[in-house]
């Protein structure tokens, strides 16, 4: 707010008891059992997709396709099978996953399970088989070498030449968004730009008093106190005009930009913000001119982000698209480093750049764009403030947005201008 009207606490959203999260997130996964791990598997060319992991070592994939009201002893084991027409589910585990798999066997007794996963790969005699042992997207890469061991010990060898990485399927699963997932990750932005109101305002922050482990703390605490899990740890800095010595640096004072790298999940999917918030000087009735011409300017490189999102590009495209233009239209020292979001923070779709790298292809980047996935537009600009002396400032935001055949949008409503304080 560039008059300085003091920021307030947004009304909290709905957060559903957690009896009432577990139906939903079983509708959920059976509605990406339905449509996402068909075209997953098939884009990938398996016939067959295994997956395994033990109690206390879920592999990432795996946590994503089952319901939330359960338990995961001994050894579980999930089977797909491509047969033309559909795609087999099956659970050979103790796990209850209700009716959304097949279960041949329901115990907990691994001397039972393996045998009728090895009768289920002779019976379907599939050519390509899929496993969880990706190089590139580690949330595809589940599979240990414990297990690995016991599969290939155990299959014929026929089978075992026929063993194939599940990466791509991997990726494909969980990057992809059904429609009524996309109703809900609005909702969890909702509630992660909720926290950050929460955190800047005066009923929370006092200048000359309140430090930036404060803060951390409080939206910690905040966060389980609604019976939400962090994302990550939460992050909160100060930018201060350098020629300011009146207070220590870690205690937030009048003058000062606070930055926040913060998320929250719910509902198995991860929101993403970076927000900033301003301290007004006494005396001051308005944000300074040249923050807000620092904060326009990474706006101005959000329009042009998301304006050059294209189905089927790379993640390595994107980032150089997006920064020859930006430079062309006189962006100051335009950086893009932006990833995946959703049922991980960080994975497994196109990674484009990192904060480090920004003219280099990188591995993860070469995954394409597909539609219905989300990802985080974090990016920043790099110029000077006149009024702190011509310092300069990287000015870094963070907002989830969503990629559909209508383009790409945010989510939510983004940061335009600075919480005051």
């Amino acid at each position: 707010m560039h008059d300085l009207t003091p920021s307030r606490p947004q009304n909290r959203p709905i957060i559903l008891p957690v009896r009432e999260q577990s139906p939903q997130i079983t509708e959920m996964v059976r509605g990406r059992l339905d449509s996402i791990l068909p075209a997953a598997m098939r884009d990938a060319g398996l016939d067959m997709w295994i997956i395994l992991c033990q109690e206390d070592d879920p592999d990432p994939i795996y946590r994503t396709m089952i319901p939330m009201d359960n338990w995961s002893p001994i050894l579980s084991m999930l089977v797909f099978v491509d047969e033309g027409d559909r795609i087999r589910r099956y659970n050979v585990a103790g796990v209850d996953t209700k009716d959304l798999y097949e279960r041949p066997y329901a115990g907990q007794l691994e001397e039972k399970q393996w045998p009728i996963l090895i009768d289920l790969i002779a019976k379907r005699d599939p050519k390509t088989i899929g496993i969880n042992i990706g190089d590139i997207a580690w949330a595809a890469g589940g599979l240990t070498y414990n297990l690995h061991r016991q599969l290939t010990e155990r299959l014929p060898e026929k089978y075992r030449s026929r063993l194939v990485s599940a990466e791509k399927a991997g990726v494909r699963w969980a990057s992809t968004l059904t429609d009524h997932e996309t109703v809900l990750f609005r909702r969890v932005t909702e509630l992660g730009q909720y926290m950050i109101g929460e955190c800047f305002h005066a009923g929370t922050i006092t200048p000359g008093v309140t430090t930036i482990d404060d803060l951390v703390w409080h939206y910690w605490q905040h966060a389980r106190d609604l019976g939400l899990e962090t994302a990550f740890r939460p992050y909160f800095r100060i930018h201060r005009d350098q020629r300011e010595t009146s207070y220590p640096g870690n205690v937030v004072s009048p003058g000062d930009v606070i930055h926040c790298d913060v998320g929250i999940k719910y509902l198995r999917l991860n929101s993403d913000h970076q927000h900033l918030a301003y301290v007004p000087r006494p005396g001051e009735s308005k944000v300074p001119a040249g923050l807000v011409t620092r904060l326009e300017d990474t706006l101005r490189l959000q329009d042009i982000y998301m304006s050059e999102f294209r189905h089927g590009i790379s993640g390595n495209e994107l980032q150089q698209t997006i920064l020859h233009r930006a430079r062309a239209e006189g962006v100051p020292t335009p950086k893009v480093y932006s990833h995946n979001l959703g049922l991980f923070l960080h994975q497994p779709g196109p990674l484009i750049g990192l904060p480090w790298e920004q003219e280099n292809p990188l591995p993860r980047g070469e995954v394409r764009l597909e539609y219905n996935s989300a990802f985080v537009m974090e990016l920043s600009t790099e110029a000077e403030v006149p009024e702190w002396g011509g310092q300069r400032l990287v000015m870094a935001t963070e907002e989830p947005v969503l990629f559909t055949r209508e383009g790409c949008r945010t989510l939510c409503p983004r940061q335009t201008e600075f919480y005051v304080i």
